[in-house]
């Protein structure tokens, strides 16, 4: 087994509090960054402490607005520079990842992008949630440990011995994580068919099977505006479904998301903490989280232990 160096952990500000529950979890505290400021909105963060020779875990989601990711690259660099011997983006939400690929022509592939930056900031390994695509993994060089929330939403499904269970897909794109979850949990699974002209927008939607008697459990990746989510627990009440309940791991929650979640038939929204949410928005979520996970494997990685036990999905 190699020598162990010393880790230590840092915070990127938008993911303080998730940092802080991964560092009380992992057992020690978070170290300490200075974050200097121009007049013009640019910013500068340094180390307070040498980490020269150690294994750093920087932890930072990376949803915009872009200020969130070049703090992400910043931190990197600077561990670079500091002659880190191991450097670890944990990143819980891994932005720009919808930009996976060419989905029309003179577009970018955004996700392909990030990855590149990140490992030429100085990355030496990635740690993230739920990728909103998993040929995502195949963007990066350095080793990808890409964690799945079905670790924390399929027991907490459990514990609501829910009868008639159905887990359905609000799109084609996310069948095969319907059909795992319902693998699991022994159950029928439904397929939402949508439309969309634009982004954000969806045009029309169906729905592939039956939900009528049943408890309904939509499972998604991530949560942006809530108009599929609103869409899709509208046509499945209205096709005589029980009720309707969905996970999705990370709570982007944009525009008139809150709205929307509030106006629609659910009975309740499962997310993680891997974005910061809005406090006291709705009563309608509940929020499991993540840090356990991210210290868990994070230990495993420090220790060079397997982390495979970590994968239910």
């Amino acid at each position: 087994m190699l020598p162990l160096v010393e880790a230590k952990l840092f915070s990127c500000t938008q993911s303080v509090e998730l940092a802080v529950k991964i560092a009380e979890s992992f057992g020690q505290p978070l170290g300490k960054v200075s974050l200097s400021k121009y007049s013009d909105g640019e910013f500068r963060p340094s180390y307070n402490d040498s980490i020269r020779g150690k294994r750093v875990f920087i932890i930072g989601s990376t949803n915009p607005g872009s200020d969130n990711l070049m703090e992400m690259l910043l931190m990197l660099d600077a561990a670079k520079r500091a002659s880190a011997r191991h450097i670890t983006a944990i990143m819980p939400y891994f932005g720009w990842a919808r930009q996976d690929r060419k989905d029309k022509p003179r577009v970018p592939i955004g996700a392909k992008l990030v990855a590149k930056l990140l490992e030429t900031s100085g990355a030496t390994r990635i740690m993230s949630l739920d990728f909103h695509a998993d040929q995502i993994q195949g963007f990066f060089e350095k080793p990808v440990d890409h964690l799945f929330a079905s670790s924390l939403f399929l027991p907490y499904l459990e514990s609501l011995n829910l009868s008639d269970l159905t887990i359905a897909s609000p799109d084609m794109g996310g069948s095969k994580r319907a059909y795992a979850y319902s693998k699991y949990l022994n159950s029928d699974v439904v397929v939402c068919y949508k439309h969309r002209k634009k982004a954000n927008s969806v045009d029309h939607m169906d729905l592939v099977g039956s939900v009528e008697g049943k408890n309904v459990v939509l499972v998604d990746d991530m949560i942006d505006t809530a108009g599929t989510l609103a869409k899709a627990t509208k046509l499945m009440m209205d096709k005589g479904a029980k009720s309707v309940r969905a996970v999705a791991t990370h709570p982007v929650l944009s525009g008139k998301a809150y709205e929307n979640i509030n106006n629609a038939p659910i009975a309740e929204l499962i997310v993680t903490d891997s974005i910061p949410l809005k406090k006291g928005m709705t009563d309608k979520i509940k929020v499991l989280s993540c840090g356990n996970l991210f210290a868990e494997v994070m230990k495993k990685v420090h220790n060079n232990e397997s982390i495979s036990s970590k994968f239910l999905m």
